[in-house]
C-alpha cells in the first residue's frame, strides 16, 4: 500500500507539472475584440494612398502636395492626428525632423522626419514597446529620387500595419506605452530608425521592446508556397552590444540561444498561437536576411530588445526594382503584388503581441541562478516586482536542445525557487511576472551568481 501511494503520489506531480504547461489559457476578451477591429480594406486603401504618392524616395520632393517623400509624410501625420481626434486625445503626435549629414546614401545634408504616435500607459507609463515601419522606398538606385518607386510591399505594407495598429490599439488603454512610428531613410542606412534609437538612449527611455515590419505584404507571386500561412520573426542570439565579460559568461553557461530578442520572439509566437488558428509565427533566429538589414538593427546596437517581422517567402523581382518589363519579366514593387489580407494577418500577429506586452507586468528584474552549492537542485532568484495588480511568478524550463519553453509553473508571489532534482547542468530555466488577470511578461533568462 505504501508503495502504491508513493507511486500515485508521483503521478499526481507529474500530472501538475504537465497542467501547469499544457492547460488552455483563456484568450484576453479585450484583445479579441481588437483582432475583430482589424481591417484589411483599410489596410488595403494606406497601402493605395502611400502608392500614390509615385515615390517616397527619402531624397525626393519634400514640399509637393502630391508626390514624394514630404507628401507621404504629412499624409501619415494626418492620420495620426485623426485618430488622437478620435480617441480624445489620447495619442501624441509629432514630427522627429533632423538633419541628416551627407553619407554614402546621401549626397547633401538632408531633412528627415520620423512620423510618430505615442500612446501613453496608465500605470507604467514609462515602460515603451515602439512599433515601426519606413515609409520610404526606392528603385534600382537608391539615390534615385526622380524614377516612380511605388514601394507597395517594402514599405507601404509595413506602415500600413503600423497605421491600423495605431487606429485600433488607440480607442484602448494600456498599462505601457506604446510608440507607433513610420521612419525615413531605410534605403538609405536605416538613418530614420538610428535616430530614433539614439535619441531614446539619451532620454534614457525604457524600451522594453521594438518590432519592425519590413515586406510584410505576402507577395501573390508566392501564394502557392507551403510557408504561405506564416510570417517570420527575426531575432538575435548574441548581443549585438554583448561586452567581453558578458560573453565570458555567455560561453561559459550556454546562453546563446537566450537573448532577450529570442525571448522576445518566443513571447510573439506564443502568444499568437494564443488567438490565430490559420496563421502562424515562424521564429527565425538569425539578426535578418543575407545581404540585408532592417531597422531593428539600431536598437539592437544600444542594447534594446528588438526583432524583424517580413513575410514568409520573398520575390526580389518586386523589391528595389525600376518598374519595367525585361525578357518577358515584370520588375517593379506595385501594387498587385500585395496580399492585404496576409498584411492583415501580419498585423493581428503585432496586436497580439504589443497589446499581451503593454497589458503585462514589467519583466522580472535581477533573475539569477545561484552556483554556490554542488546540487542537482537548482536554485532560483529575482527581485521582487512593485506591480500592484502582480499575482506572482512563474518558471519556465527546457531540455538544453529545444528551441522554446516547453514547462511551467507558477510559484506564487515569491523571490525564490528551488526546482527539486533538475541539476541546472541538464536545463534550461527562466522566470516571468505574471499579473491577477493573468498576463504574463517574456521570460528572463537567468544570470549565474554564487
Amino acid at each position: 500500500m505504501k508503495r502504491l501511494f508513493i507511486i500515485l503520489t508521483l503521478l499526481a506531480l507529474g500530472a501538475s507539472f504537465s497542467f501547469a504547461q499544457t492547460r488552455k489559457e483563456k484568450p484576453n476578451t479585450e484583445i479579441q475584440k481588437m483582432l475583430g477591429k482589424i481591417s484589411a480594406k483599410n489596410i488595403e486603401a494606406s497601402i493605395r494612398k502611400l502608392v500614390s504618392f509615385g515615390t517616397r524616395n527619402t531624397l525626393s520632393e519634400q514640399d509637393n502636395p502630391t508626390r514624394g517623400i514630404g507628401a507621404a509624410r504629412d499624409w501619415i501625420f494626418a492620420e495620426f492626428q485623426k485618430f488622437s481626434a478620435d480617441c480624445g486625445g489620447c495619442l501624441t503626435v509629432e514630427k522627429q525632423i533632423f538633419l541628416q549629414p551627407k553619407a554614402a546614401r546621401i549626397p547633401e545634408p538632408t531633412n528627415l522626419t520620423n512620423v510618430v504616435a505615442t500612446l501613453k500607459g496608465t500605470t507604467n507609463p514609462e515602460r515603451v514597446y515602439v512599433v515601426s515601419g519606413h515609409y520610404d522606398s526606392m528603385c534600382s538606385s537608391p539615390t534615385d529620387a526622380k524614377c516612380d518607386a511605388p514601394g507597395a510591399n517594402d514599405d507601404a505594407s509595413g506602415t500600413a500595419a503600423v497605421i491600423e495598429l495605431a487606429r485600433v490599439m488607440s480607442k484602448r488603454k494600456f498599462d505601457a506605452t506604446i510608440v507607433f512610428m513610420t521612419v525615413p531613410g531605410e534605403e538609405q542606412g536605416l538613418l530614420g530608425a538610428r535616430y530614433f534609437a539614439e535619441q531614446a538612449v539619451e532620454k534614457k527611455m525604457n524600451i522594453e521592446g521594438m518590432f519592425t515590419n519590413d515586406i510584410v505584404g505576402g507577395v501573390t507571386s508566392q501564394k502557392n508556397s507551403p510557408n504561405r500561412n506564416k510570417v517570420r520573426v527575426f531575432s538575435e542570439g548574441v548581443p549585438s552590444n554583448e561586452t567581453e565579460q558578458e560573453g565570458n559568461t555567455r560561453r561559459s553557461v550556454g546562453g546563446e540561444n537566450d537573448s532577450a530578442s529570442r525571448q522576445l520572439a518566443r513571447f510573439i509566437k506564443e502568444q499568437s498561437d494564443r488567438y490565430l488558428k490559420t496563421f502562424s509565427v515562424w521564429m527565425i533566429y538569425r539578426r535578418d536576411r543575407y545581404l540585408r538589414g532592417g531597422d531593428h538593427i539600431p536598437f539592437l546596437e544600444k542594447g534594446f530588445t528588438a526583432v524583424r517581422i517580413t513575410e514568409a517567402d520573398e520575390d526580389y523581382t518586386h523589391q528595389h526594382q525600376n518598374v519595367r518589363t525585361e525578357n518577358g519579366v515584370f520588375y517593379g514593387d506595385t501594387i498587385e503584388f500585395v496580399d492585404f489580407e496576409y498584411v492583415a494577418n501580419v498585423t493581428r500577429v503585432n496586436l497580439i503581441s504589443l497589446a499581451a506586452l503593454a497589458l503585462a507586468p514589467a519583466k522580472p528584474k535581477g533573475v539569477a541562478i545561484v552556483t554556490a552549492r554542488l546540487t542537482n537542485d537548482t536554485d532560483l532568484k529575482w527581485d521582487a516586482l512593485a506591480d500592484t495588480d502582480l499575482a506572482g511568478y512563474e518558471v519556465v524550463w527546457r531540455e538544453t536542445t529545444s528551441s522554446v519553453w516547453t514547462n511551467s509553473v507558477f510559484v506564487g508571489n515569491v523571490t525564490t525557487y528551488t526546482a527539486k532534482a533538475m541539476s541546472k547542468d541538464n536545463y534550461f530555466f527562466g522566470v516571468r511576472a505574471v499579473d491577477k488577470d493573468g498576463n504574463k511578461s517574456p521570460v528572463v533568462y537567468p544570470r549565474p551568481v554564487r
